[in-house]
């Protein structure tokens, strides 16, 4: 059991799920975008929706997408800070099929134009699942470094992936691949133990038939 199960994050209040994971989903999203972001379009569902001004679940989701941890007195005043730092948002509540009743949905746009888009959960203590990276399913909760690998859907391409990170004394703590049609796109996502450096991530994204790499950092920092 993780720690945090038991005694919750280090956080400012009022709710660990509300706003310390919804802090932490936002941070998973600005590592995606792998930019500042310019642009925001939040949609929330279920509790989130129904609760988000009271317990500041829409100020800890802006906190995220500004690099702020949910410790950072800052979280209060984010909306303030993004309009400081010319990041410009919406935020509505939306209907999400089959979700976790903590959803977000965030489409976000970067400073060079780059887009993303992530559907997260809050799943209790601080803890966040992403579950989709632009339209793809996904599964991991920021816990570890983690690596979202776009590719071709082609044999040898786990192979590949897997001894390129054997040689470089990763250990995968957790592995899972989507492929909505054989032949055709596929990601896969990485949780790893430890880190990888810039050469790794280089050599990763020269493998063939990568489409691209994102390494995302653990965010319980």
């Amino acid at each position: 059991m993780n720690v945090f199960d038991i005694i919750g994050p280090v956080m400012i209040g009022p709710s660990s799920s509300h706003t310390a994971g919804a802090v932490r989903i936002g941070l998973t999203g600005l590592g995606i975008l792998g930019e500042e972001a310019r642009r925001a379009d939040i949609g929330l569902a279920g509790s989130f929706a129904q609760t988000y001004r009271g317990h500041g679940t829409d100020r800890a989701l802006i906190a995220g997408l500004l690099g702020m941890f949910p410790d950072d007195e800052r979280i209060r005043d984010s909306f303030h800070v993004a309009r400081e730092q010319g990041l410009e948002f919406t935020i509505n509540e939306v209907k999400i099929p089959r979700s976790h009743p903590n959803s977000a949905k965030l489409h976000l746009t970067g400073k060079s134009g780059k887009e993303c888009a992530l559907q997260g959960a809050s799943v209790g203590g601080g803890n966040i699942l992403i579950h989709s990276v632009n339209e793809m399913e996904t599964e991991f909760s920021g816990e570890a470094d983690t690596l979202i690998i776009a590719h071709k859907d082609m044999p040898g391409m786990i192979a590949e992936v897997t001894v390129l990170l054997a040689e470089r004394g990763v250990n995968i703590g957790n592995f899972k691949l989507n492929r909505p049609h054989k032949g055709f796109q596929a990601v896969m996502t990485v949780e790893i133990d430890g880190r990888m450096d810039d050469a790794a991530i280089a050599k990763l994204r020269s493998l063939p038939h990568i489409d691209g790499v994102v390494y995302l950092r653990a965010n319980r920092e």
